[in-house]
């Protein structure tokens, strides 16, 4: 588990997406976080706004519509690209039902894309709602530009880790993994008396790194040794978190840290999550002369150790997706 923490950092990563000036100094700043919560802030990380905008209110525009129109593109029209439309309780966190609803996209591939021809899960096309035409251009942009920032970040934790800026990309994310989820959480009025008190209940993530923007509304919570702290939506910024394999790589040096969402009381909370992987045929191994640590799998959410693990990513993505959609699993694969 991390230590006990009580606020996140916010780092200005200008220097890392602009490759000048102090790079050093943003990557000890990113090393400081991810040995101390595995969360922090970024600022200065050129994603354009207007782009953020326009895609929070197509997004909108895509969660209002009839339940009818939402699943002209569910998931299980995606096949093994493993894209589409999922309907609110269809996913799940520790076996358990979450109380949103979402959109997952990849990165758009033709079908003669050496991935798509091998069958390869995960690689393919994406589907767009027909009712919104505007939504393909601005994901496929966002996609493009999410996709720069995380090689930038990428550097800058390779950076904070002491080694060449290019470890990862040289091993792991030439050709990274791309997943994009669009979730809805419906709000629930505090007369509800459902049980059900979280969007999404305690997790972690699988990869390398997350790079999260969240709406106005808030719910994000980060699991500090003492407690649960709000990840607090921080105007201009993104939250970025460490996955489970970057917590495999450093030996637990740095922590893949458990986090939830709480159940919007006054109205709907929109949440983008970007997930920058290695790729999907990749072996991940830990990094030479990092030191590991204490296993921690007792005190994990799930009881289950990342640091046991051989094989590849896709092995390891694969392992867990049958978790979240057991019966979308076993009619595709």
């Amino acid at each position: 588990m991390p230590s006990d923490f009580s606020s996140i950092h916010v780092i200005d990563v200008t220097p890392l997406v602009r490759r000048n000036g102090d790079r050093d100094g943003v990557a000890k700043q990113i090393a400081r976080a991810c040995r101390e919560s595995g969360f922090f802030y970024i600022v200065g990380h050129d994603v354009s706004e207007s782009l953020q905008s326009k895609l929070e209110n197509l997004s909108r525009e895509f969660f209002a519509q009839p339940s009818e129109k939402k699943l002209e593109i569910e998931m299980e029209k995606g096949g093994r690209a493993w894209r589409g439309y999922f309907a609110v309780g269809s996913e799940l966190t520790s076996g358990k039902p979450d109380r949103k609803e979402g959109l997952y996209f990849g990165a758009e591939l033709p079908p003669d894309h050496p991935l798509v021809a091998s069958n390869t899960p995960m690689h393919g096309a994406n589907l767009f709602p027909e009712s919104l035409p505007d939504f393909r251009e601005t994901i496929l942009e966002y996609l493009a530009e999410m996709t720069r920032l995380g090689h930038a970040m990428m550097e800058g934790i390779a950076l904070s880790l002491g080694l060449e800026d290019s470890y990862f990309a040289s091993r792991y994310t030439g050709d990274p993994l791309i997943l994009f989820r669009i979730f809805n959480y419906p709000s629930k009025p505090l007369s509800d008396e459902s049980p059900t008190r979280w969007g999404v209940g305690e997790h972690t993530d699988y990869g390398l790194l997350t790079i999260l923007r969240q709406d106005v509304t808030g719910g994000l919570e980060v699991k500090s040794k003492s407690g649960w702290i709000d990840a607090a939506p921080v105007p201009g910024s993104f939250v970025c978190n460490i996955g489970d394999m970057l917590d495999r790589m450093t030996g637990g040096a740095y922590r893949s840290t458990a986090h939830r969402v709480r159940v919007p009381i006054e109205h709907d909370r929109l949440s983008f999550p970007f997930f920058f992987d290695p790729n999907f045929n990749a072996e991940v191994r830990p990094i030479e002369g990092i030191a590991s640590q204490e296993d921690d799998k007792d005190e994990r959410w799930d009881k289950s150790s990342v640091h046991q693990f051989n094989g590849t990513y896709g092995d390891y993505l694969l392992n867990k997706v049958s978790k979240v959609f057991p019966q979308l699993l076993r009619e595709i694969f």
